[in-house]
């Protein structure tokens, strides 16, 4: 009886270790909510996509900036919206999701921030342009000065719609100002925005157009006639401004500050801009 009950007791003890044992095993609920942190840390790894409306006359500075952006921020996409400043100062009115705008007008700025959506804190001249004329490269008469356009020759003068395409409103105030915008009107096709006013005059749907210098310089298809008299229109600055309603303010913010940087501004002169001051 001595030994049964020295067995009897060993074997208690050993279920009792078994049964502690399978019991530490379990993870308890605390150390679950615990480890959740942990999960939130693998969640802010991931990407994070940046909406960028941008007037139509960047479009290949912001591409080139794009990819040395994205190439240093592995977590930043950034998704690039061009049109006319018009245009997209709409579409941010009517609650599009956008991060960064960056305008061809300070008017168009000036009616965000005036509409609350932009901070006037978080918004500041970052560029300069000017207007030229320009001609198909294949053009067989030259022309010097705005008062040429009323020859027959020049049967079609391409413009980007002066409500929306700050380029177009630029143009129509020189013309207005050189007493050329009445006579002119017959003669005048209107573009969506600068780029489809370079178009025309690419495919000779135009033979003349009113673009910045910048837009110019991107194509072997068309020449630059003349720069149009700096007096006769308002100085081209294209503000940047952060959008208050932006779900990602510390990246969008990084981004914004980016722009202003010597390695973007570098980018932006080699396409043909210049530093507001």
């Amino acid at each position: 009886m001595h030994k049964d009950t020295y067995r009897v007791f060993g074997l208690f003890l050993l279920a009792m270790v078994l049964l502690l044992s399978g019991c530490g095993s379990q993870q308890s609920p605390e150390l679950s909510e615990r480890a959740r942190p942990e999960s939130a840390e693998a969640a802010a790894g991931e990407t994070v996509e940046l909406t960028i409306s941008a007037a139509a006359s960047v479009t290949d500075a912001l591409l080139e900036i794009e990819k040395a952006y994205e190439s240093k921020n592995q977590r930043i996409q950034l998704n690039l919206n061009f049109g006319a400043s018009g245009a997209l100062q709409q579409q941010m009115e009517q609650g599009a999701p956008v991060d960064v705008f960056l305008s061809a007008a300070p008017k168009n700025m000036k009616a965000l921030v005036d509409k609350q959506l932009i901070d006037p804190k978080n918004q500041a001249a970052l560029l300069t342009n000017e207007l030229v004329v320009i001609t198909p490269a294949d053009a067989k008469t030259a022309i010097r000065d705005l008062t040429e356009l009323t020859k027959a020759e020049w049967k079609r003068v391409a413009i980007g719609i002066p409500e929306s395409v700050p380029a177009g409103s630029y143009a129509k105030e020189a013309l207005v100002n050189g007493k050329l915008w009445d006579a002119l009107s017959s003669k005048m096709v209107q573009a969506k925005d600068v780029r489809q006013v370079l178009h025309y005059v690419e495919t000779g749907n135009a033979d003349i157009g009113f673009v910045y210098k910048t837009d110019a310089l991107t194509s072997k298809r068309v020449n630059i006639a003349f720069a149009v008299d700096s007096a006769a229109y308002t100085p081209v600055t294209y503000p940047l401004g952060l959008v208050k309603a932006s779900k990602h303010t510390k990246e969008a913010a990084e981004f914004y500050n980016y722009l202003q940087s010597k390695e973007a501004m570098d980018i932006f002169i080699n396409h043909g801009f210049s530093a507001a001051k």
